[in-house]
């Protein structure tokens, strides 16, 4: 990215900016490139088809999906872009203690900050009431302390003191909220100082919260998350030179199970079948197939004609250098290679515009459809009288598919109004920080790039966006579950031999992972928090 410089924003906080990087965009969750070699000793095998983990470890990598950008309402001021500083802290700090002078010396001609007891009593009881967990005895505590406004102030100091980042930032989050914005731009203020993009992770997270209540107040979350996009290297000179997700594909299993259950899903659902055809909602490099088409291959009995249809639009071309048909073209090198009978349908427009006469499905096909996370993406009805989330669903069922897979993360941040969404927000991505905590030290630069580039933005996104510019817009499996219900389909529970892959998998990763297997439906997590759902449909 360009040299920063920092500019200030019509509400007093400060924020390092630098020039828009442009218009296209690769979406993190799901970005991909080619991934070297990645050993594993795990197979999966079902009535004849052999589906090696090692196999996939070498060829599957992360997806890049797309959406669409904007800007965010929230107060008037200029979009800009900005990049996060990878120096000791991760934005510009403001190290003081000092309480707002006016504050003390007379409180009652302080600037948009009530001073009245029920005021402060009524906000703080909001906050307890909207936090999760343990931070409920925080805030009973805050509510028992406070009866003044000067109290107040002194309990926001005690906050700040004793570093408690966690409290700070969801206090200032709900003070946002409430609309008090001389609070907020103190409490931004100091808690710049406690954030560090190299520190601990919930310093790390932090400063990207920071930044996206900052991006909030400023109206320029959108632009922020497009400039953040999941940077490739160019013209890599060795496959050393991996992009920043290729990092985080390697040192985190959460695209491999993603990957790993939904192939294992397929190729049970299509065991029997001569004529395949596969949709896929978001192709990227196609790379997810590749050992489906090995394993399918060797099937007794002669493989089956197999037809893929790859929908991506053209956002995605960047982080693949080329249009789709170099998917195309590398999978029926590939199906050549093994003597399978194969062919390859690109359909570049979004997702979201997919109607069934762009499929062009054929009499015979055994229809197999792939959601590897990128429903999330898809607005609903929350957004506009479009909804394409469910559109697409009873769209698909209509296709009487054989089998439906479904791969999205663990997260509650579709419909839930800010307050709420920030406090799932710092919940569910302190999981991830962690997990990358134990895989990689602090200082290393890949994996402050991966965190900036990559996990920063959706970050940004869901705190600063609203409306169509906000699409990061997760749910838990519960309620894709009544999605799916609703368009008529019926669960097909994941093999037990997927199962066992994926538990074999987990043994190369940390202990802290773990695997449940629930009503047919795999959960990935990180320690007691769900971090990646997997199921199958019919």
């Amino acid at each position: 990215m360009q040299a920063s410089q920092e500019n200030a924003i019509p509400d007093g906080s400060r924020l390092f900016f630098n020039q828009p990087l442009g218009d296209k965009e690769s979406y993190c969750w799901s970005c991909i490139q080619n991934v070297p070699h990645y050993q594993c000793s795990n197979d999966v095998s079902i009535q004849g088809l052999h589906l090696s983990a090692d196999t996939f470890e070498q060829h599957c990598t992360l997806e890049s999906s797309s959406g669409t950008g904007g800007s965010c309402a929230a107060r008037n001021s200029p979009s800009t872009t900005a990049s996060f500083s990878t120096n000791e802290s991760g934005v510009s700090q403001q190290n003081s203690l000092s309480y707002p002078s006016d504050v003390h010396d007379s409180p009652d001609q302080t600037s948009g900050s009530p001073t009245s007891e029920s005021y402060v009593t009524h906000k703080l009881r909001e906050l307890e009431t909207a936090m999760l967990g343990p931070d409920l005895d925080v805030l009973n505590s805050c509510n028992s302390q406070i009866s003044t406004e000067t109290e107040k102030w002194k309990f926001l100091g005690e906050v700040i003191s004793r570093g408690d980042l966690m409290e700070g930032l969801c206090i200032c989050a709900r003070f946002l909220e409430d609309g008090d914005m001389f609070t907020v731009d103190w409490l931004i203020a100091e808690l710049r100082g406690l954030v560090s993009v190299s520190g601990e992770p919930i310093q790390r997270l932090g400063a990207y919260a920071v930044e996206g209540l900052v991006a909030r107040l400023a109206s320029s979350g959108s632009a922020i998350y497009n400039a953040l996009r999941c940077k490739e290297p160019v013209l890599p000179a060795s496959m050393e030179l991996l992009s920043y997700m290729h990092v985080l594909y390697e040192i985190c299993p959460y695209f491999k199970f993603g990957y790993m259950s939904a192939n294992g899903a397929i190729a049970e659902a299509i065991k029997e079948e001569n004529r395949i055809h596969i949709i896929d909602f978001q192709i990227s490099q196609g790379t997810q197939w590749i050992t489906l088409i090995k394993a399918l291959a060797d099937r007794p009995g002669g493989p089956p004609h197999i037809r893929i249809t790859g929908i991506d639009d053209s956002t995605s071309a960047y982080a693949r250098g080329g249009g789709l048909e170099i998917v195309g073209g590398r999978l029926k090198m590939l199906a050549q290679q093994f003597k399978v009978p194969f062919e390859f349908h690109a359909v570049g427009i979004p997702a979201s515009e997919i109607q069934v006469e762009n499929l062009k499905i054929q009499p015979g096909e055994a229809i197999a459809v792939n959601f590897a996370l990128v429903l999330h993406h898809m607005p609903d009805e929350s957004v506009g009288t479009q909804n394409h989330r469910d559109r697409l669903l009873r769209m698909v069922k209509g296709l009487y598919p054989k089998v439906v897979t479904l791969v999205e993360q663990e997260s509650n941040t579709n419909t839930a109004p800010f307050f709420a969404r920030f406090v799932e927000t710092l919940n569910y991505y302190s999981a991830i920080f962690e997990s990358i905590d134990v895989a990689l030290p602090r200082e290393h630069r890949e994996r402050i790039n991966v965190e900036q580039h990559c996990l920063a933005r959706e970050v940004v996104n869901i705190i600063a966006c609203e409306g169509v510019e906000r699409v990061e817009r997760h749910e838990l499996l519960g309620k894709w579950r009544s999605r799916f219900a609703m368009a008529g389909f019926k669960p097909y529970p994941l093999s037990s031999y997927v199962n066992g892959a994926i538990k074999a998998l987990l043994g190369k990763y940390s202990s802290k992972y773990t695997l449940e297997e629930k009503d047919g439906a795999l959960y990935l997590g990180w320690m007691d928090r769900h971090l990646v759902s997997s199921c199958a449909w019919r």
